[in-house]
């Protein structure tokens, strides 16, 4: 392997060396209104609106201007944002939404349950990543006033599940600026959003930025305190950071530093590097199969290609204490759905992964290849550059040659989940709060074409879509864990996709800024009270 052991702990005496400043306290201050915060946006996504497209990439610009009916508080509780109340009917088929009156559209008009209904209907339930199995038993969204959306249900759905998941999935678009307006995914307000947050969208420059400035006629009082934020397009992450150490760029989030970079700011005073803020957005790194190629249709191969790579070694080495061993979809940090039991494990075993190619028919060739593999690696961080670079050289120490395709955000969402033009892929599984969210849809089969972070991987199997569509209607919590058990079970022994690595973000902000990473998912939040000290 061409790695050194040397090099190795260089990077890791580096991350283990750094102190991460705690969250500071400061004295009583009187928030200051005023300023401009510009936020570091490593990688485009060719979509603002949060309604459409789940992810962090999105709602780092969307969730300051569109909103959700509800998130989570400090204490990662649910309450209410566009939503005031909610109550939900004894047999869990119906859920009524009180919501908050005097809310107005950036463009003047009112907010209304109609708003609600018709993206309830037509994006989250039809398009949204996540959303479409979240509201896969959706049938109606009733408007009985115009402060009121009654929820009805196929099936039960747990009330707490679905509270968990709005933070994410519950954004709201304006109806009068979709509907009878064409395909609702090449909508122009797509890109230039139109929402009832803090702030207003003002331009985007694709390669370039992102700008919006305060909301005047919010709904909070006295918020914003922020003029502007600009999102600053900076795809090299050793320029973001020495854009950071210049005053340039005031947030980097979502580990969007290289690693050594987030270590030596975690020691400069100016800065706070901290995982504070994130505790909503546990992520996994993932290996996806595409199950077109004829190689994975065989189970051997995939357990294969997981024996073959030392993930200890990759963690310890390159990771540190930013990372830990990953025992299946759903991460150890989620107390309510862990299991005890996670069943099937790949260890490290090169001469096992070679028995497993030989057995399945692929012997080494001239050279001492078995078969070559297109990898597309997710630009989102560097710890999936760099997982993919330790995937290429572990396969080919087992004669698997592997070529390395990195693209764009956009470019490898569509390859990946549109096109489906990769052999394997890596990237970040996030989970949120609940499996039903974000997780089991990587897995559900049935998914629509070009939905990114879901089975796209031409992978069906009608026991595991039985367990996700039984749990995520279940309202019994203790059933609700046990059925989850069996799916991460099910899911590590069929091993349609790997998820071998846990971590949590990092993130990395100036010390001037108040009233930050205050929520677990404060990077998507609004930021409504987010203010610069001078």
């Amino acid at each position: 392997m061409d790695m050194t052991r040397r090099a190795a702990l260089m990077t890791s005496a580096a991350i283990a060396s750094s102190v991460l400043f705690p969250m500071r306290s400061f004295a009583q201050e009187t928030p200051r209104k005023g300023g401009v915060f510009t936020v570091h946006y490593g990688a485009e996504q060719r979509q603002l609106n949060p309604s459409l497209q789940a992810s962090t990439g999105v709602y780092i610009i969307g969730g300051k201007i569109q909103e959700q009916l509800v998130d989570l508080d400090a204490k990662g509780q649910p309450v209410g944002v566009l939503a005031e109340s909610w109550e939900a009917a004894p047999d869990g088929k119906t859920i009524t939404f009180k919501l908050r009156p005097g809310v107005t559209w950036h463009d003047g008009k009112p907010f209304t349950s109609a708003d609600v209904q018709f993206t309830a209907m037509e994006m989250w339930k039809k398009i949204l990543n996540y959303g479409t199995t979240l509201q896969l038993f959706l049938t109606a969204v009733d408007t009985p006033d115009p402060l009121t959306a009654v929820f009805r249900y196929e099936r039960p759905m747990p009330l707490n599940l679905l509270l968990r998941a709005l933070p994410d999935l519950g954004y709201v678009s304006p109806r009068h600026l979709y509907e009878g307006k064409g395909d609702i995914r090449q909508n122009p307000v797509n890109l230039a959003p139109v929402g009832t947050g803090p702030f207003k969208f003002v331009q985007y420059e694709r390669g370039q930025h992102v700008i919006a400035e305060r909301n005047p006629n919010y709904w909070r009082a006295n918020a914003p305190y922020l003029d502007r934020i600009v999102w600053r397009v900076v795809t090299d992450r050793a320029a973001a950071a020495a854009q950071m150490e210049a005053g340039q760029i005031h947030y980097s989030p979502f580990s969007g530093l290289t690693i050594s970079d987030s270590a030596r700011l975690g020691k400069d005073p100016r800065f706070i590097v901290s995982t504070k803020g994130n505790e909503g957005n546990a992520r996994t790194n993932t290996i996806e199969f595409n199950f077109r190629r004829k190689e994975f249709a065989d189970i051997r191969v995939r357990r294969a290609i997981a024996h073959a790579l030392d993930i200890p070694f990759f963690i310890e080495n390159f990771l540190g204490d930013f990372a830990k061993r990953g025992t299946g979809p759903i991460p150890s940090v989620s107390t309510d759905f862990y299991p005890a039991d996670n069943g099937p494990q790949y260890p490290f075993d090169k001469k096992l992964a070679a028995k497993l190619l030989d057995e399945a028919g692929f012997k080494p060739g001239a050279g001492g290849t078995r078969f070559s593999l297109r990898l597309l690696p997710a630009p989102w961080g560097e710890d999936i550059s760099l997982f993919a670079t330790f995937i290429q050289q572990s396969l080919a120490d087992v004669g698997i040659k592997v070529e390395i395709v990195r693209t764009d955000g956009g470019g490898y969402l569509k390859q990946v989940y549109d096109d489906h033009a990769f052999d394997l892929a890596t990237g970040w599984h996030q989970y949120r709060n609940d499996p039903a969210v974000s997780t089991t849809v990587w897995y559900r089969s049935g998914q629509p074409k070009g939905a990114p972070w879901t089975n796209q991987w031409d992978w069906t199997d009608p026991t595991i879509d039985k367990i996700i569509d039984d749990a995520a209607t279940e309202v019994d919590a203790a059933k609700r864990k046990a059925l989850y058990g069996d799916f991460v079970r099910r899911a590590n022994t069929e091993l349609p996709i790997w998820t071998p690595i846990e971590q949590i973000f990092l993130t990395a902000i100036t010390a001037k800024a108040r009233n930050h990473s205050n929520t677990p998912r404060w990077g998507s939040s609004s930021w409504h009270d987010l203010w610069l000290a001078e």
